[in-house]
C-alpha cells in the first residue's frame, strides 16, 4: 500500500474557473486525493504551460471538464485535451484515466466519446455527479494500492451521530451542497443585503459549533495564558460576551494549538463565514428563523422576551434549534464571522449574525447582517465556532451580496 495521494488533474477552461475551483475544494478536501488546478498550484515564475504538461503526465487521473463555451473555444484548452488524449494512448487499456465532467449541457467533443461522461449539473444533481466521480477516483486509487481514508467525509458518514467532540467542545456536521441564501421578497423587513434569494453552493462539509462558546470555555483560555478573567456567578454555561473579533481569533488560534492533532485531516478551527453560519442557520429550505418563517419569542432570547440579559445556552432547545441541531443561533448574542463585506482589503471590519437578547425580532433572521470594526466589543458580542478544511486566506473571504 503506497502513502502517496491520487494524483487528480482538473483540465478546464478559463471561463469555468469558479466552479472548477469549488470542484477541486472537495476533492482536496477528501485527504487522499491531491488535485492540480494551475491557480492553486503554480508558483510564481513558473512556466506554466511546461508545469501543466508535467502535471498532465504525472496524473493518475484527468477530469476534462466540458461547457458549452469550452467545447467551442479554439486555443490552450483544446491543445490541453490534445495533451491529455496522448498520455491516455500510453495507458493500459480499461485505465481509468479521463473522467469528462459536464458542466452544462454541451456536446461532448468527438474525441472524448468513448468515455462515459457524468453531469455536474443542474444544481439538484451536483452532489449525485461528485459522488460518482469519486467512485470512479476511488476505484483508481485501490488499483493504484492508494489509501483511501481520512478527509472529514469519510470520518462523517451518514449513518454517524450528527454531533461531535473536539477539543471539548460539541460541533454539528453540515453536509456539502446548495441551500437557498438570503430572504428575499419572503420578509418585508428584508434589507438590501439579503433582498435576493438564490441557491448557493457549499462546496465542503464542515461543522457548526453546537453553541456559542461559553464564559467557562473561554475563561479556561484565558487562564492558560496566565490572565484573569471575571464573569457573573452561575453564568458557566452563558455565552461569553464583549468579545472583539480579535479575542474571537486569538481563541481560534490557541484552540488549533492544542486540539488539531484531534481534527479530521485537513481541517482547522475557525469563525464561521456568512454562508456557512447561514447555512447551519436555516438549513437547506430558506426559513427565515431557525425553526420557520414565523417568530416566536418562546423560541429564542431577543427583545421580546423582556430578559435583557444572556440565558443560558440551551434554554429554548430544542424548539429554537437549527435544522443541523446548533442552539442559539437566533438571539442571545451576537456572533462574529470571518467574512467581510464586498472588499477583502477591510480588513478593519467584519460581519456578525445572528442578533442578541437586546434586539429587535428582524435582527434574528437568518439572513440578517450587521458589520462591526474589529476592536468594538459590546455585552451583546460572542462567537461559535466551525471545523473547516484548512484553505488559504479563510479570513479574507468576502460576502459578496447579490443586489
Amino acid at each position: 500500500m503506497t502513502d502517496r495521494k491520487l494524483r487528480v488533474f482538473l483540465c478546464h477552461s478559463s471561463q469555468d474557473k469558479p466552479i472548477v475551483r469549488e470542484l477541486y475544494q472537495r476533492l482536496n478536501a477528501e485527504g487522499w486525493i491531491d488535485p492540480w488546478l494551475d491557480k492553486e498550484k503554480l508558483l510564481p515564475g513558473q512556466e506554466w504551460e511546461l508545469e501543466i504538461e508535467k502535471s498532465v503526465e504525472v496524473a493518475d487521473v484527468v477530469v476534462v471538464c466540458l461547457s458549452k463555451g469550452s467545447v467551442e473555444k479554439e486555443g490552450y484548452y483544446q491543445k490541453e485535451i490534445k495533451k491529455v488524449l496522448d498520455v491516455s494512448d500510453k495507458k493500459p487499456e480499461g485505465t481509468i484515466f479521463i473522467i469528462p465532467l459536464r458542466l452544462d449541457d454541451c456536446q461532448p467533443p468527438r474525441r472524448l466519446a468513448k468515455w462515459q461522461y457524468v453531469d455536474y449539473f443542474p444544481s439538484t444533481h451536483t452532489e449525485r455527479a461528485f459522488q460518482r466521480v469519486l467512485d470512479s477516483l476511488r476505484l483508481q486509487g485501490s488499483n493504484l494500492d492508494i489509501q483511501i481514508s481520512n478527509g472529514l467525509r469519510n470520518r462523517f458518514s451518514p449513518i454517524a451521530p450528527k454531533e461531535y467532540i473536539y477539543g471539548g467542545l460539541s460541533f454539528m456536521f453540515v453536509r456539502s451542497g446548495t441551500f437557498l441564501i438570503g430572504d428575499g421578497e419572503k420578509n418585508k423587513n428584508t434589507g438590501v443585503y439579503e433582498k435576493t434569494k438564490h441557491e448557493l453552493l457549499i462546496p465542503y462539509d464542515y461543522c457548526i459549533g453546537r453553541d456559542p462558546i461559553t464564559n467557562e470555555q473561554y475563561a479556561t483560555y484565558v487562564i492558560e495564558k496566565g490572565q484573569k478573567f471575571y464573569f457573573t456567578k452561575g453564568k458557566n454555561d452563558h455565552p461569553v460576551t464583549g468579545i472583539t473579533w480579535k479575542d474571537a481569533i486569538y481563541f481560534v488560534e490557541w484552540l488549533n494549538k492544542r486540539y488539531s492533532a484531534e481534527l479530521p485531516y485537513g481541517y482547522i478551527f475557525d469563525l464561521p463565514s456568512t454562508e456557512e453560519w447561514e447555512k447551519a442557520a436555516r438549513g437547506l429550505d430558506g426559513r427565515i428563523y431557525p425553526w420557520g418563517d414565523n417568530f416566536d419569542k418562546n423560541k429564542c432570547n431577543t427583545r421580546e422576551s423582556s430578559i435583557d440579559e444572556t440565558t443560558l445556552i440551551g434554554k429554548y432547545s430544542p424548539d429554537g434549534d437549527s435544522p443541523y441541531g446548533a442552539k442559539d443561533m437566533a438571539g442571545n448574542v451576537w456572533e462574529w464571522t470571518r467574512s467581510s463585506f464586498g472588499d477583502v482589503s477591510n480588513s478593519i471590519r467584519r460581519i456578525m449574525c445572528g442578533g442578541s437578547y437586546g434586539d429587535e425580532p428582524i435582527y434574528a433572521r437568518c439572513a440578517f447582517r450587521m458589520e462591526y470594526p474589529i476592536a468594538t466589543s459590546a455585552d451583546s458580542f460572542g462567537f461559535r465556532l466551525t471545523i473547516i478544511p484548512k484553505e488559504k486566506n479563510l479570513r479574507d473571504e468576502v460576502y459578496f451580496p447579490t443586489l
